[in-house]
């Protein structure tokens, strides 16, 4: 049988070491904005903040731009993304005085997934060997990922050894069997590698493609709310996604294809505005709750004509309201549908994402989905620019965290060659540029 970890669409990043000092390079492709961040990971002494990092975050460089050429977080237009990508990319090198050649790399569209896995193996010594969690890890990885799918994450959620499951470790305890409950999260292929083909386009390597929401739960989720199971749920632009955190594990990763921008595309439909204006009406006015001060507000909306005076209008800030609630009732339904599906039901919700700086969307969401909400914002990365400091950037900051915790996955290991340090050779650069160039 196939081993479905070769269809993984990078191969296994090599982990960094917890004693060595490195610079990543993170890449965000969103449906709103594309954001690069360069980052200095320092090995750093373990305590009771974060106690699971390894490293501190030290960002050196940071660029973002309006996205263009994506639409439910898949490439529509090559050409558009291209751009993009290299303007993010270009204004993170400026800062950092660093020159990028490979990153990781977020993903928050495919049709995102998760499938469960069970193995056990006899164990050949007493002791539990490093050699044995390997043996079960691919013996879990003889389960067959369906035809136009491709993995994303293949993460034990935990082991047993013999009769004792919820083992963490397994590591020298005595058994004379072992096995692992694996979490395999998929995606749909082609949409993943068009911008995959995007990013290689502007002569960048890919080191690992991240799960979005996996990224975000890394960046905003306390330890204690991993371990006790949590839910975070990114509303972007163009998706929303969520993961499930529990005991400490990635378990569950899901996403529907409506976000932020469709609730702008409302506002400029029911206001017959532009969507450039209808985005900045919601940025500045948009709420889900309504105050009787909001009948007597009154804002102004130009027309959607080459002259904006012709056709501009009054309108009562509540209209505004009653646009967004609706639409925004929508996505919180669709994902409390996945939460009373799941076996997992986490009690506990974190909202990132653009969407969710929308004034009350926070008791919006606790009133819809049934559970205690709060907005996550990064944690633990020092210089971070005062614009990426909020829900919006999540993902990326997650993608700093994710090399130090890729030690967790398995799937095909790639062959040894340089890291996400933004420092190719420079016989790899040269056969990059010959390849994309002849």
């Amino acid at each position: 049988m196939s081993d479905p970890f070769r269809s993984g669409l990078t191969p296994k990043m090599r982990p960094v070491s917890v004693r060595k000092t490195v610079i990543v390079s993170v890449l965000d492709v969103g449906t709103s904005k594309v954001a690069c961040v360069i980052a200095r990971l320092r090995p750093r002494e373990s305590g009771d903040v974060l106690p699971t990092r390894t490293h501190s975050v030290e960002v050196l460089g940071f660029g973002h731009t309006r996205s263009r050429g994506l639409k439910g977080g898949a490439v529509v237009e090559m050409s558009l993304a291209e751009d993009s990508i290299r303007n993010a990319v270009a204004a993170a090198e400026r800062m950092a005085d660093v020159q990028v050649e490979s990153v990781l790399l977020s993903f928050a569209g495919g049709r995102l997934k998760s499938e469960h896995f069970e193995a056990n193996i006899a164990v050949s010594n007493p002791k539990v060997s490093e050699s044995d969690i390997h043996r079960v890890l691919a013996a879990g990885s003889s389960h067959a990922v369906k035809p136009g799918r491709s993995v994303l994450h293949a993460l034990p959620i935990s082991y047993a050894v013999d009769e004792t499951p919820g083992v963490r470790d397994p590591r020298g305890m005595l058994a004379s069997t072992l096995g692992v409950d694996m979490h395999v999260a998929t995606t749909d292929t082609t949409p993943a590698r068009n911008l995959l083909l995007s990013v290689e386009r502007c002569h960048l390597g890919v080191e690992a493609m991240v799960a979005a929401p996996y990224a975000a739960g890394l960046a905003v989720l306390s330890d204690d709310e991993a371990d006790l199971g949590v839910g975070c749920l990114d509303m972007g632009g163009g998706t929303t996604t969520l993961s499930i955190f529990h005991g400490g594990h990635l378990v569950q990763v899901e996403g529907v294809a409506v976000g932020g921008l469709h609730v702008t595309s409302d506002i400029a439909r029911g206001l017959g505005c532009r969507l450039a204006e209808a985005e900045r009406i919601k940025v500045l006015h948009g709420s889900v709750i309504t105050s009787t001060a909001d009948e007597r507000d009154m804002i102004v909306v130009p027309g959607s004509g080459e002259d904006e005076r012709d056709g501009a209008n009054l309108i009562a800030k509540s209209q505004i309201t009653r646009i967004i609630k609706p639409r925004l009732e929508e996505i919180l339904e669709l994902v409390r549908d996945r939460l009373n599906a799941s076996p997992w039901a986490p009690s506990r919700i974190v909202l990132t994402g653009g969407a969710a700086q929308l004034t009350g969307l926070q008791d919006l969401a606790a009133r819809v989905l049934g559970r205690q909400v709060r907005v996550g914002r990064p944690l633990g990365v020092t210089k971070l620019p005062e614009a990426a400091k909020g829900p919006a950037f999540a993902a990326a900051v997650g993608l700093m965290v994710y090399p130090q915790v890729v030690r967790f996955e398995n799937f095909e290991m790639r062959p040894a060659r340089a890291q996400a340090t933004g420092t190719d050779n420079y016989f790899a650069r040269v056969g990059r540029w010959l390849r994309d160039s002849f």
